[in-house]
């Protein structure tokens, strides 16, 4: 079987990605209908686990989604922590 090719390569690993953050976010719903989150974690370190779980699954979503036989999208740069600090 001839291996994949670019785009639909691509289109595979967005959306293997995708099923993972949506696996991630169910098992987090759960954790939070549950009540177990108060097992592992803070309130304050939940919350923040929580975002980032949404961010992270709708970021996949719009990737999955995303027609990568277009050549219109461009790819933007993500913002490090070191840059988000204050100069000291």
């Amino acid at each position: 079987m001839p291996a994949m090719q670019g785009r639909a390569r691509l289109e595979v690993i967005a959306r293997q990605w995708h099923d993972l953050a949506e696996r991630r976010l169910a098992h987090f719903n759960e954790l939070y209908r549950s009540g177990r989150w108060a097992r592992y974690y803070s309130k304050e370190h939940f919350a923040l686990r929580m975002l980032d779980v949404i961010k992270a699954a709708k970021i996949w979503r719009d990737l999955a989604s995303r027609s990568w036989s277009d050549h219109s999208w461009t790819v933007q740069p993500v913002a490090r922590d070191d840059d988000l600090r204050p100069a000291a």
